[in-house]
């Protein structure tokens, strides 16, 4: 957010006690942006004074305390902690001040209130405390900088008796500089300061000093890395200052120093001992925590995104040629870290898929106490804690938009001691999850979820649960695995039958694991009382990542792709299916089985297909697929028609009508149905389309340029880069001239 420029003024005169860089800054911000009609400096030192004046940061100054806030309408104090109690009592004994609105910047909240209680002798109504978390290397006036705030956090802490006026004036202020303005008790503020900035310091301070006063001291200067100075820089801040915080905030702070000491000495502990595991328990979780926690304040994904919109600009004339690879399968990934975490034993995997779902799986069971390490160039190594391991995480599990993970992980919550509730980002949160929660409740679980069934999922631990037979609605393979799942902590047996075929990475991967695992016909069975035991796992190429190049191959002109390595698991390959009955000339090579799963080298040439009826029971082993085989039945000569495909509606997006959009721009005929859809196949022009975020949308129209007239411009096309990360590259490689700008 970008200081504003001049309006009409929120307030009169404004006066800023104590020029220092904070109240400098605040008021010459205020100034330039005119946000009172007249700013008043005060300060001690007359010659501080002068330069603000010649600076034009106020408009007159005073080192009288009483004359420069005479009949002022906001004062702020910008003065040491210890040092705002003497001022606030000269303010309540003048009665030119008393209507004033009082507002101050200090980090310690709970002595400044305290202070002011004893001055006024009550709290004033118009006592707005605040402190703006913001600063520089440089200090003084001459640091004076109206765009200090921009973009930082303010936090206030008004006290229950605050006017609501003086709380909305005092947040224009900081707003209108640029600031980001919250709210938080003073009791929070100041224990989530002292963990956050105090504590800090004082390790900085205690360090330098501690190692300043040892005999080998000036090697251990000269030697000195940039992670020391880094981390050692702060203990530079000025003493007086810090002196008066921590003798402010002591109790706060001594309860966050007490606790990073019990934290110290457990890794004391470990290192006498030489327990490597709970070493790399802290290394592996601390090495993602900056990232993992402002991931969840910010309600995004795992990998981030970019903040302006993406556009992939697809020109036509590209071609299809050569061999590839595409990223590991998604759907392995996940159970994968789900599965090793639950062994006996420590698991390999080697192909692993670095997207943005999985490693939401990788944090949850980080949460919970895995030591996981990796993802490092697709390979982690998971060090299980058995079915009955798992720790209660600090807080929610924040899940980005991966619906895998949250339906999946419901099942193994269900079975845990401890309540757990699982969150998730805008778009994940506007999805169904009855279809796992509700079942779930049949086997005695007690879940909690917003209107709807939808998320936030909240899963009360300590209830047992009793083994059950389900058969499913509609065909799902997170459901199936989410009871199978719970089914491990369930008495008895747990089966499910499902309608028609899904995706059976769960069963097979159980077995691989060596739980022990019953099929027959539609119906999958397993009983608890088992364990799983670790093992080794190569993720196979991601079948619904090759579909893009696979379809890319059919409809481009003079085609002859070779998707290396890519999973054939029976239950994912209803888009060979599907395009093999358009009549895409297919073949299949190299088949083998590793980890359980088979795999094979798929060969793809230009064909000539026609649009077919999709068999229904081909719909569920082909889901994620059907975005980009709507761009081949568009390329198709006939008619294609698809019915009981209504899950594609709850996807990222509403992917029936996203599609029918973007087509019908593209000059297709299409027809939508509650659960499907018509394409008339027939020659396509250009324009601009929408993804809404989905990057499913995103690449299939990326694929449709290789049979458009003229170019495709994909809006919404940021997501790609978290699911397909080689997206492009991979285009790139084969001939597809599909690129990539950033929108206004």
């Amino acid at each position: 957010m970008m200081p504003e420029a001049k309006t009409a003024p929120l307030t009169g005169k404004l006066t800023v006690v104590g020029l220092g860089l904070i109240g400098a800054s605040f008021a010459r911000a205020a100034r330039e942006l005119g946000l009172c009609r007249e700013v008043v400096g005060v300060d001690s030192d007359p010659s501080t004074c002068q330069a603000a004046l010649d600076m034009g940061v106020i408009d007159s100054g005073h080192t009288s305390l009483l004359e420069g806030c005479r009949d002022a309408e906001v004062i702020l104090l910008a003065v040491p902690v210890l040092a705002a109690g003497p001022i606030l009592q000269q303010l309540a004994d003048d009665a030119h001040t008393r209507n004033a609105i009082i507002t101050d910047v200090g980090s310690v909240k709970g002595a400044f209130v305290r202070a002011a209680e004893q001055a006024f002798g009550r709290l004033p109504a118009g006592l707005v405390p605040g402190h703006p978390i913001a600063g520089s290397e440089r200090s003084g006036v001459t640091a004076a900088d109206a765009g200090l705030f921009r973009q930082h956090k303010v936090i206030l802490t008004p006290h229950a008796g605050t006017e609501p006026h003086a709380l909305a004036l005092v947040s224009q202020l900081w707003q209108r500089m640029g600031a980001d303005v919250e709210q938080m008790s003073i009791e929070q503020h100041d224990l989530v300061l002292a963990a956050t900035s105090h504590l800090p310091h004082l390790l900085a301070f205690g360090l330098v000093d501690s190692l300043a006063q040892r005999d080998e001291n000036l090697d251990i200067f000269r030697y000195a890395a940039g992670g020391f100075r880094d981390f050692t820089r702060i203990a530079a801040s000025d003493p007086q200052m810090w002196h008066d915080i921590f003798l402010s905030n002591r109790d706060a702070v001594l309860q966050q120093l007490d606790t990073l000491n019990a934290n110290l000495q457990a890794l004391r502990q470990a290192v006498a001992d030489s327990d490597g595991h709970y070493l790399m328990g802290v290394f592996t979780r601390a090495r993602v925590a900056r990232e993992h926690f402002s991931t969840i304040l910010a309600q995004r994904a795992y990998m981030q995104t970019m903040d302006k919109e993406l556009i992939f600009v697809a020109q036509p004339g590209g071609s299809a040629n050569g061999s590839i690879r595409v990223p590991g399968d998604k759907s392995i990934s996940h159970r994968t870290i789900m599965l090793g975490s639950l062994a006996v034993g420590t698991t390999e995997v080697d192909g692993f898929l670095e997207g943005e779902d999985a490693l939401a799986t990788i944090q949850a069971f980080r949460d919970m106490g895995v030591v996981i390490e990796g993802p490092v160039e697709g390979r982690v190594v998971i060090h299980g804690v058995g079915l009955h391991g798992l720790q209660p995480p600090p807080g929610p599990i924040y899940v980005g938009n991966s619906g895998t993970t949250m339906r999946l992980l419901s099942g193994i919550l269900a079975g845990q001691a401890f309540d757990t509730t699982l969150t998730g980002d805008a778009s994940l949160s506007k999805r169904p999850m009855n279809r796992v929660a509700n079942p779930l409740r049949e086997m005695g679980a007690v879940i909690e979820t917003a209107a709807e069934g939808r998320p936030p999922l909240t899963i009360r631990g300590g209830h047992k649960l009793t083994g059950m037979h389900y058969d499913m609605p509609m065909a799902s393979a997170q459901v199936k695995s989410c009871l199978l799942l719970a089914g491990l902590y369930a008495s008895g047996s747990t089966s499910v039958t499902e309608p028609a075929p899904t995706r059976d990475h769960s069963e097979r991967m159980l077995q691989g694991f060596g739980y022990p695992v019953e099929v027959h016909d539609s119906t999958v069975r397993i009983e608890s009382g088992h364990e799983l035991s670790a093992t080794y796992i190569e993720v196979p190429a991601d079948i619904s990542s090759a579909a893009f190049f696979m379809v890319a191959a059919c409809i481009a002109e003079n085609a002859d792709v070779m998707l290396e390595h890519v999973g054939i698991n029976p239950t994912r390959t209803g888009v060979i299916d599907i395009l093999k009955l358009m009549g895409a000339d297919i073949s299949i090579e190299r088949v083998r089985v590793v980890g359980g799963e088979r795999v094979a080298d798929i060969r793809m040439r230009s064909s000539k297909l026609k649009g077919i009826e999709i068999p229904q029971e081909l719909v569920p082993l082909a889901i994620d697929e059907f975005p980009v085989l709507f761009i081949a039945a568009a390329c198709a000569e006939g008619r294609t028609i698809l019915r009981g495909a209504e899950e594609l509606r709850v996807k990222e997006c509403d992917r029936i009508e996203v599609m029918a959009d973007g087509l019908r721009t593209l000059g297709v005929q299409v027809e939508t149905l509650p659960d499907g859809i018509i394409i008339d196949g027939g020659p396509m022009g250009g324009g601009e389309v929408w993804a809404h975020g989905d990057h499913r949308i995103a690449m299939s129209f990326s694929v449709a340029s290789l049979r458009a007239a003229q170019p495709i411009r994909i809006h919404g096309s940021q997501h790609v880069a978290t699911s397909f990360p080689n997206f492009l590259q991979l285009c790139a490689r084969l001939g597809m001239r599909v690129s990539a700008e950033v929108g206004a």
